[in-house]
């Protein structure tokens, strides 16, 4: 296992859900220069998922990096049988609760995406969504497509959402106030984007209840191209990508959607 470019934990934490979970946040965020994020709410994430991945009742499906479990409590309620695996305990909890609120079941599985457990052939399918993908050297993102590959059965399918690189470097800015709350409480990013090794690189500050505190993260662009010879060489075939639309991708959308077959 390759180590760790960064301190995830200190990024998917509390401060993550106070500032984009909730009525009163701003909603998921983008990751990058792109103020806000293409999609309104997990119902629309679900309906486009479906679509893609033509997805139903009772189908086994992983949502990989989980999150805090909006999409995988949304896929549940339509009937799949969902496990979301993801390395941050606070938002697995956050999942848990959410879903005995909805009244839905969702297997949720504290783990590292580049070592899943073994589920050989478990799932008819697998969505890692919200630019979930890219957050190591690319011996360990290699890694992870040759598990995801591992977990799929014959002929089962994968939707990766990640920013559309184009889109992106396009609206590229050195700095931002990512998310503000009302009570003066915000996140302000300032972005480095190194063209050796494609990687957007974040300084983070959080300032809340008065108190502020720095944590750096990053993640790997990719362009579409790229990622299909990737998804190839770990075995994949029909490696498509769809904007947040469902449409063929386009250099305007602002989201990635590759679709590709195990």
């Amino acid at each position: 296992m390759t180590g760790d470019l960064f301190d995830a934990a200190s990024m998917y934490d509390e401060d993550y859900l106070h500032f984009f979970v909730g009525p009163e946040s701003g909603g998921a965020p983008s990751h990058g220069p792109v103020v806000g994020t293409a999609y309104t709410g997990a119902t629309l994430a679900a309906d486009l998922v479906r679509g893609l991945l033509g997805l139903e009742p009772g189908m086994a499906v992983l949502d990989l990096c989980c999150g805090h479990g909006a999409l995988a409590n949304e896929l549940a309620a339509r009937g799949c049988q969902v496990t979301g695996l993801d390395s941050s305990t606070v938002f697995l909890d956050r999942a848990r609760a959410d879903a005995v609120a909805r009244k839905v079941e969702v297997d949720y599985v504290a783990g590292d995406m580049r070592a899943l457990p073994d589920w050989d052939g478990r799932f008819d399918r697998v969505v890692n969504w919200t630019t979930a993908f890219g957050y190591f050297d690319d011996d360990g993102n290699r890694g992870v497509l040759d598990e995801i590959g591992r977990v799929l059965r014959p002929g089962g399918r994968l939707a990766m959402d990640l920013d559309n690189q184009v889109r992106f470097l396009s609206s590229y800015t050195p700095s931002r106030v990512t998310a503000r709350r009302a009570n003066g409480d915000m996140l302000v990013d300032r972005h480095h984007l190194d063209p050796l090794t494609g990687r957007f690189e974040v300084e983070r500050t959080v300032v809340r209840d008065g108190q502020a505190r720095t944590l750096s993260f990053l993640k790997r662009l990719f362009g579409f191209p790229e990622l299909r010879d990737w998804l190839t060489a770990a075995g994949f075939t029909a490696v498509t990508a769809y904007g947040e639309d469902g449409a063929p991708l386009r250099a305007d959308h602002h989201r990635m959607v590759v679709v590709a077959e195990r």
